[in-house]
C-alpha cells in the first residue's frame, strides 16, 4: 500500500482527535489543521495552527501542504454551531460558517486534487451533521452542514472516474466534545433527557464517528461514494411517538 497521508481539520480535540488517533493506529500520516496544537503527539502526526474562518489562510495552508506531500485523504471535521433562534440569526453567521464548513473543504480539495487524480485514488470524508435535517436554533449551522452534503454529492459525481470517493458522516449528539457541552452541560438533566430521547438510549462518543470515517477512508470502500452515514443512534429516523 502506498503511503496514506490524511489532512484532518479540527484535529486538536473532540471528534477530530478521535479521527486522528484512529487513522494513526492504521499507519496513516496525519496532518492536523486547527486553532491550536493537540496536547498529545505521535511520530506520524504533524500539526499546523490555522484559523479556517480566514479564507486566505485556509487556501494558503492547503497549497503549502500540497506542495510538500501527496495528500490521499481529506477529513474535514472542523465546525462551529453559533446557535441562535431565527430572530437573532444573521447573514454574517451564515457567511462565516459557509467559509469554515464549505470554503475550507473546497480549498483543501482543490489543492490536493492534482496528486489524487495522478494517483487515481483519493478519499474525501466531510463531517456533516444530523442537524442538516433541521434543528431548532441552528439556522447557520444547519444551512451550511446541509450545503456540505449537497457539495459532497456533486464532488462524488465529478471525481468518481478518477478513483476518488466523497462521502459524508453526519453525527448526532456526541458527548465529550467542547461543541456539544457548550450547549448541553455535562452531567446535567438536559444531557440525561437528550440521551433518553435517542433510540439507542445513549449519546454518541467521538470514537463512534471515527469508526464511520475509517470505513469511508479505507481502500475497501472504493465502490461507495456520494453517501451520507448518520451516526446518531437512530435520531435521524424520527422522534414521533404514537
Amino acid at each position: 500500500m502506498a503511503e496514506r497521508i490524511a489532512i484532518v481539520t479540527g484535529g486538536s480535540g473532540g471528534i477530530g482527535a478521535a479521527i486522528a488517533h484512529a487513522l494513526l493506529a492504521r499507519d496513516y500520516y496525519v496532518i492536523s489543521l486547527a486553532l491550536e496544537k493537540p496536547d498529545w503527539s505521535h511520530k506520524r502526526l504533524e500539526s499546523r495552527v490555522v484559523d479556517l474562518f480566514d479564507a486566505d489562510a485556509a487556501a494558503a495552508v492547503a497549497a503549502e501542504i500540497a506542495r510538500q506531500r501527496a495528500v490521499t485523504h481529506i477529513v474535514h471535521n472542523a465546525g462551529v454551531i453559533r446557535p441562535n433562534p431565527v430572530e437573532a440569526a444573521t447573514a454574517g453567521d451564515i457567511a462565516a460558517l459557509a467559509q469554515l464548513h464549505l470554503g475550507t473543504a473546497l480549498s483543501l480539495l482543490q489543492a490536493a486534487l492534482p496528486a489524487m487524480k495522478q494517483a487515481r485514488f483519493g478519499r474525501v470524508v466531510l463531517i456533516a451533521s444530523r442537524a442538516a435535517l433541521g434543528a431548532q436554533g441552528r439556522t447557520a449551522y444547519s444551512a451550511t452542514k446541509a450545503g456540505l452534503i449537497g457539495m459532497g454529492r456533486t464532488w462524488a459525481l465529478e471525481l468518481a472516474p478518477f478513483g476518488i470517493t466523497v462521502n459524508m458522516v453526519a453525527p448526532g449528539p456526541i458527548q465529550g466534545t467542547h461543541m456539544f457541552h457548550e450547549i448541553v452541560p455535562a452531567g446535567s438533566a438536559r444531557e440525561a433527557a437528550l440521551a433518553a430521547a435517542i433510540p439507542v438510549k445513549r449519546l454518541g462518543r467521538p470514537e463512534d464517528v471515527a469508526n464511520a470515517v475509517l470505513f469511508f477512508a479505507g481502500d475497501e470502500a472504493g465502490f461507495v461514494t456520494g453517501q451520507v452515514l448518520y451516526v446518531c443512534g437512530g435520531a435521524s429516523v424520527g422522534t414521533l411517538v404514537i
